[in-house]
């Protein structure tokens, strides 16, 4: 039996409870999983510039999002001015969400080690400093350039150095969502967790590692769909952590349809047609129109899952309303899931919504 789950709260009582948990045989899973080139997928690394693989939606998305003083600050360091970071970082404060997303985008870029480095000789003082070069290692760690081991180090040292903040831990997180065993998630998970109780990304990290647990039961009751319907319930009202049961339904049709288990068309497998998912579409939708958060730095991430969601449960309506909001800002996840072209998975949702011609429908014209 695999360790309890560190979400337990007191907020709110969990409901509709389902499934047991399975024997943690998630290391085999994901060996499988990465074979089948489906265990470092967009939603969970690079749709957060930790990882950037190549693909149909390259022109067309940006790990930025809507971020313009990120997207401003990331073309100076590209040219070795990283006083912009500083400068951003500074004026991002304990926004752990947002400094996350700042960081991570930023540590992608691909001369981000040797300018962070360059900033934590100027300032061997600064943990932001600190945190930026940790991330980078961890991105060329994803790569393949980098020794994880060098990697994780620098993201406790960096954790030590910011004892509040969340970052370096996320760092360490993305590491062991990709190359560690469950066990390192689960405790990484608990520790960062400690410092932000709702942290948006390493959510979504730690869903889509769980979401390759063994099916155990019925269709809809495997213990992903528990746990971020634990962790909705058990967030403040207005959370976005209110949309994660969406995304283990995402991420778990990733893992049915790497291994065969579901058809490579989302729309034509059922998996968004259970009573379970039906329920959970509907919750999630309603407090989106009545929480929409316009000033989340991961909103875009959400908003991209509810309208894969809906495209593929049949709900064009609500699908509509929603790639209305997202505009330009598609994310490569899930709409790359089963090995599909993101992009035009993106493009032929969002005109089947909207009922607009193919160029219409692309998100540079939105």
């Amino acid at each position: 039996m695999p360790p309890p789950l560190p979400l337990l709260g007191t907020r709110r009582a969990p409901t509709d409870q389902s499934g047991e948990s399975a024997p943690d045989d998630s290391g085999a899973l994901s060996g499988a999983l990465a074979q089948a080139g489906a265990l470092a997928p967009p939603g969970t690394v690079a749709q957060a510039g930790v990882s950037a693989p190549a693909g149909a939606l390259d022109d067309a998305h940006d790990d930025a999002l809507d971020d313009a003083e990120l997207r401003t600050a990331r073309a100076a360091l590209a040219q070795g001015r990283w006083q912009a970071a500083r400068s951003l970082l500074l004026h991002t404060g304990d926004d752990w969400d947002r400094r996350g997303h700042r960081v991570t985008v930023l540590a992608a870029q691909p001369y981000a080690a040797a300018w962070a480095r360059e900033w934590q000789l100027a300032e061997p003082g600064s943990a932001d400093a600190a945190t930026l070069f940790a991330l980078t290692l961890v991105h060329r760690a994803l790569g393949g350039k980098e020794e994880a081991g060098r990697a994780r180090e620098a993201c406790s040292a960096a954790a030590a150095f910011a004892p509040a903040d969340p970052t370096p831990l996320l760092g360490r997180l993305l590491l062991a969502r990709t190359m560690g065993p469950e066990s390192e998630l689960l405790s990484t998970f608990a520790e960062l967790r400690d410092r932000h109780p709702e942290h948006h990304h390493a959510h979504h990290l730690l869903v889509a590692r769980l979401a390759e647990r063994p099916q155990g039961g019925r269709a809809e009751s495997h213990e992903v769909y528990d746990l971020a319907e634990r962790a909705a319930a058990e967030a403040p009202a207005d959370s976005p952590l209110a949309v994660l049961p969406v995304v283990a339904y995402a991420e778990r049709y990733r893992v049915l349809a790497a291994t065969g288990l579901a058809p490579a068309d989302p729309a034509a497998s059922g998996h968004w047609s259970g009573p379970r998912a039906r329920r959970i579409l509907r919750a999630c939708f309603d407090w989106w129109l009545e929480w929409e958060h316009d000033d989340h730095p991961r909103r875009h991430v959400d908003l991209n899952h509810l309208a894969f969601a809906m495209s593929c449960a049949g709900r064009p309506a609500e699908a509509a309303a929603l790639f209305q909001r997202i505009g330009r800002h598609a994310t490569r996840a899930p709409w790359s899931y089963a090995h599909r072209d993101g992009w035009q998975s993106f493009r032929s949702a969002r005109h089947r919504a909207l009922g607009r011609t193919s160029e219409e429908a692309s998100p540079a014209g939105a």
